[in-house]
């Protein structure tokens, strides 16, 4: 829903047996709409093209862009999650330490205002996805992400950061038959593997004993890995506690270009410049000020729609009360959670690319994706009939071809970066603050030595190629959906070579 992190992925037994990684939900099979009903449209007459998150009068005004010149010891680019997690850390690790933070329009703007708001443990896009590309780093993935996702909660109360924190987990749900089988495979093969603690294996009656869809067949609840919040106030209470810190924050200030400086880098902005040891990038889909590593990642655009208040009736008759984030097993998934008033989000299904990999205002807002969605929604939750929407919104995620963040530095070890994401980077950009953080200080630790910290993904192809492979990929997976998850030859392919394609 923006750039890096609005989707939030789910997870099937189909990715870890064949190295599959792209996901994407759609409605039941059985009971998808063949077009938007009237009834289902008109539930969007009054939605506005805002994220519902951003739409908030309490936001916090933006800091004036830098004006002249700036020196410091670290200089972080990007006012996202990514930039803020490393400056708020670097301050936590060496207090004295100068820290410079500029962002090229607001905090929280983007991505990290847009998203979904599941907080999820995974360092690697799901277990799944870990599973299958480090095996034998798994166990130590999942305890750093564990660890992760702790020291989010305690710096949520540390620095009293308001932004609806609740650890609720998620239930991935199956709504198709052999969906429930595959869930029931990958519960027990995660129980072989001793990675089954905390998780529930629920039956239909089970999950719809949690939230009530008579689409629901199964479900697999992960107690303790993930966190629901308040997107956009996670963003502006790190920048708050950053400022608190001595962090100078510069708003309206984009980088321009970056270049050796001395000891250190220089970095052109509108009205100045600004000289620092080190520089940390938290840039994301945005083009990175190290070019080489712009092939690595696609903007995929992602949607949501947010509904107005549920009555108690209506929460009622959908159940609920355990407040879990919840997500669906096909290709082409949806993400849905409840707010703090009690508001539904339903995101997902819809992942578009822009031929060229253009990031665009004007891609944020599809009424045709609002439309199919909210048909979607009502075929999900029947009882909900006459709800109508506030919000409809959209931005783009940065996409790698291995689903999850990578790492590296540039300029003999004066910069670091931390991009690919692929939509699950609220929990997870903070331990790529920490990574980028031990990159620059040329320290060796747990973190540095993983496997997925040392190497890149494959870079994607140049276009048309870009375009025709991601097309192809997408109607391979929607025809997967229909076909009860058999994949064609080219979804094979590009199994075998750990590729695939992500909303």
């Amino acid at each position: 829903m923006a750039p890096s992190a609005m989707s939030r992925i789910t997870r099937t037994v189909r990715t870890a047996r064949t190295a599959r990684t792209a996901r994407a939900t759609a409605a039941p099979r059985s009971g998808r709409p063949a077009g938007p009903r009237a009834e289902w449209t008109k539930s969007l007459a009054e939605a506005q093209p805002v994220a519902y998150w951003l739409d908030d009068p309490g936001r916090p005004h933006p800091e004036p862009a830098l004006t002249g010149a700036e020196e410091c010891d670290l200089l972080v680019v990007g006012g996202g999650y990514s930039g803020l997690w490393t400056a708020l850390i670097a301050k936590e690790r060496d207090p004295s330490r100068e820290v410079v933070l500029v962002e090229g329009r607001e905090v929280g703007w983007a991505a990290s205002g847009r998203n979904g708001g599941f907080c999820a443990a995974s360092l690697t896009h799901g277990l799944p996805n870990g599973l299958t590309r480090w095996p034998d780093e798994i166990h130590t993935l999942e305890r750093l992400g564990a660890r992760n996702l702790d020291a989010i909660e305690e710096t949520v109360a540390r620095y009293s950061l308001d932004c609806d924190f609740e650890r609720t987990g998620e239930i991935d749900v199956a709504t198709e038959p052999y969906q429930a089988r595959e869930l029931r495979d990958w519960y027990q093969e995660l129980d072989a593997a001793g990675l089954a603690g905390g998780v529930d294996l629920l039956d239909a009656d089970e999950v719809r004993a949690q939230v009530d869809s008579p689409t629901f067949r199964a479900g697999l609840w992960d107690r303790r890995g993930v966190a629901m919040l308040h997107p956009a106030k996670l963003a502006w209470g790190l920048k708050r506690a950053c400022a608190d810190l001595g962090v100078r924050v510069y708003e309206h200030t984009p980088a321009l270009d970056l270049k050796p400086y001395g000891a250190g880098m220089a970095v052109r902005t509108p009205y100045g410049r600004i000289r620092a040891r080190r520089v940390a990038l938290g840039t994301n889909i945005f083009p990175s000020l190290v070019k080489r590593i712009r092939p690595y990642t696609v903007p995929v655009y992602d949607y949501a729609l947010m509904t107005e208040p549920l009555t108690a009736g209506q929460l009622d008759a959908i159940g609920w009360k355990n407040r879990q984030g919840l997500g669906d097993s096909a290709n082409q998934f949806h993400y849905f959670r409840l707010s703090a008033d009690n508001r539904i989000l339903w995101g997902g299904y819809d992942a578009v690319y822009p031929y060229g990999g253009r990031v665009r205002a004007e891609y944020d807002d599809r009424p045709e994706t609002y439309a199919r969605l909210a048909g979607h929604f009502f075929t999900c939750f029947p009882q909900l009939e006459g709800v109508r929407f506030s919000h409809a919104w959209g931005g783009a995620i940065d996409t790698c071809s291995r689903f999850s963040a990578f790492f590296g530095t540039a300029h003999q070890g004066k910069v670091a970066y931390a991009a690919g994401y692929t939509g699950l980077g609220v929990g997870a950009t903070r331990f790529g603050a920490d990574v980028m953080l031990d990159l620059l200080a040329g320290e060796r630790t747990e973190r540095t030595e993983l496997e997925m910290v040392r190497t890149k993904p494959l870079p994607f192809p140049p276009e048309p190629f870009a375009w025709t492979g991601i097309a192809l990929t997408k109607w391979s997976l929607a025809r997967a959906d229909d076909h009860e998850g058999r994949r064609n030859l080219w979804l094979r392919t590009m199994d075998r070579f750990g590729l695939g394609f992500d909303s």
